[in-house]
């Protein structure tokens, strides 16, 4: 007699809930759909009161419900996302300190911050592939695409594009960083302080070129005609790279240098003194951004601080111009390229 070994009885899986609806909290919440929608939605032009507003939010928040951003793109002609596409070079801690402050104010104006990274495209190519996520604004934080890549995210739908670089694209919103100032300012700041053998740091990290030069360019202008030289110094940002140049600091003979950033300044700053330069006594060292380690360094770091927009101002920008995509693009130039004097220098 062949004995049937015992087989457990299959399992029944589970049944899936079904995905709430907006009927489902307007039940629950005892209001009609309307209303859910004006309130999550954070429509202004109906005035719902307060309790009313709470009794929504718990109601969502009960059932799991959340809209659906493609059907709110559809009611209203057009999406509620911003794209950022991220840098692809070092971005440094005040520029991630921005881009928080952007993202919660664009929140609070009810848009969507997605950040986009980085897939070997570039220029228009990359404005090709912005453009197919449908966008109602995008923010570009260096110089990236031309006319043709402004054009081409209009045509998909994106009511406004804004830079911000030291340049102006045709087409599109610009908020322009005037890099050459900061050269300008670092440099005019130390030959004022009696300076006359200046070194300027170039980063030797790809894609930083694009700041680099420039702030380069300033200090040349700043400094011609005063009899003053001026030494370009290209450095990786390594320890070794900044310990080989430190070693050859007697051999150059400068006694003030830019060092392009607050990073990039303190890294030097600290091989400078391990090969027992003295600063400032021998070198002055100014970097830029302003940096809070820059204050705690002894001896305290001198820099240049660059004006940013507010993330407040930023979002307003933007929400003024999905608003009204038919203005003429907005230019608008950030100034106040400052030189906050430490110990250093």
């Amino acid at each position: 007699m062949v004995q049937i070994p015992n087989t457990p009885a299959p399992t029944k899986s589970p049944v899936p809930r079904p995905v709430p609806t907006s009927a489902d909290v307007a039940r629950l919440a005892g209001v009609s759909r309307a209303t859910v929608s004006y309130v999550l939605n954070n429509t202004s032009a109906v005035r719902i009161s307060e309790p009313t507003r709470r009794r929504v939010h718990e109601a969502a928040k009960e059932l799991g419900y959340v809209p659906h951003a493609a059907a709110r793109s559809l009611r209203a002609g057009h999406s509620r996302m911003v794209l950022m596409p991220t840098l692809t070079v070092p971005a440094g801690p005040r520029y991630s300190q921005f881009v928080h402050e952007v993202q919660g104010a664009l929140s609070r104006l009810d848009y969507t911050v997605v950040q986009y990274g980085a897939t070997g495209l570039s220029g228009d190519d990359a404005a090709r592939a912005w453009a197919e996520l449908r966008p109602v604004a995008v923010l570009m934080p260096t110089p990236g695409i031309g006319p043709e890549g402004v054009a081409v995210l209009k045509r998909s739908g994106a009511r406004a594009v804004v830079t911000l670089s030291s340049t102006a694209v045709e087409g599109a919103h610009g908020l322009l960083l005037d890099q050459a100032g900061v050269g300008r300012s670092a440099a005019a700041h130390l030959h004022a302080s009696g300076r006359r053998r200046i070194g300027v740091v170039v980063p030797g990290e790809q894609g930083l070129e694009i700041f680099a030069a420039p702030r380069l360019a300033g200090c040349r202008e700043a400094l011609d005609g005063t009899g003053a030289t001026v030494t370009e110094l290209p450095l990786a940002y390594t320890e070794e790279s900044a310990a080989a140049l430190a070693a050859r600091w007697p051999d150059l003979g400068l006694d003030g240098v830019f060092a392009y950033n607050d990073e990039y300044a303190m890294l030097l700053m600290r091989a400078l003194q391990d090969e027992g330069v003295r600063i400032p006594e021998d070198t002055a060292v100014i970097g830029a951004d302003d940096l809070m380690l820059g204050r705690l360094l002894r001896p305290r770091l001198s820099t240049v601080r660059l004006a940013l927009p507010s993330g407040r101002e930023l979002a307003s920008l933007i929400d003024r111009a999905v608003r009204n995509p038919g203005a003429a693009p907005e230019s608008h130039e950030l100034l106040g390229a400052t030189v906050v004097r430490r110990d250093s220098s």
